[in-house]
């Protein structure tokens, strides 16, 4: 076997042996296909194609948020130190994550609950239009969804990802049946890293 130095012509050819995988990916909109193959790309496993989820309008409320300089937040640091630096610099656009946050670790502390879930209560409202990415922790994902379910939190779309054994795929299945655009992946996998490439691939195609 030849190895192949060249990062460009490496990202290249795995993403033909992912179509070729995959031909199914063929029926995919653009966006969508563009998605799943960073995904199953960062991964390795070609079994995440299946799991992933789709609001209609999500690659298009992504891509405007983006473009128009909307703000990011994240649920953790890996999410936010997993994204295309360049890219959020060229379109503007800043990326928060509160899980640090002295306020957030007094709150939760002081409530007995996760710094996720309090994080998410003081981030998501200050992120009107923009992105809101969760790929670790089930607790931000159901607190999300009750800020948006109550109108106090109006992202413009949402990539939920949160990876466990306990209320991660519930987490994903409440997203689901909320009316906002959202991108997930069933199920009880996931991970910051997902979250990181649905939105590195968002990055790439605005």
């Amino acid at each position: 076997m030849q190895l192949i130095t060249n990062p460009r012509a490496i990202e290249e050819q795995s993403m033909r042996i992912i179509e070729d995988h995959l031909p199914d990916l063929a029926r995919l909109p653009a966006g969508e296909k563009a998605i799943v193959k960073r995904v199953v790309h960062t991964t390795g496993d070609l079994s995440c194609a299946q799991l992933m989820r789709f609001h209609p309008r999500a690659v298009e409320s992504g891509l405007s948020a983006l473009r128009a300089g909307k703000p990011i937040l994240t649920d953790v640091n890996m999410v936010r130190s997993g994204l295309i630096k360049d890219r959020l610099a060229a379109l503007g656009v800043a990326v928060d994550c509160l899980i640090n946050h002295p306020e957030v670790v007094t709150r939760a502390r002081a409530r007995g609950t996760t710094r996720a879930m309090v994080a998410m209560e003081l981030g998501a409202q200050k992120i009107e239009g923009g992105i809101i990415a969760i790929g670790n922790a089930p607790t931000a994902l159901f607190t999300l969804c009750r800020l948006i379910s109550t109108g106090q939190a109006k992202p413009a779309l949402v990539v939920g990802t949160p990876v466990g054994f306990v209320g991660a795929a519930e987490s994903k299945e409440e997203l689901i049946s909320l009316d906002i655009p959202y991108i997930t992946m069933t199920g009880t996998r996931g991970g910051s890293t997902i979250a990181a490439a649905v939105i590195n691939a968002l990055l790439i195609m605005a």
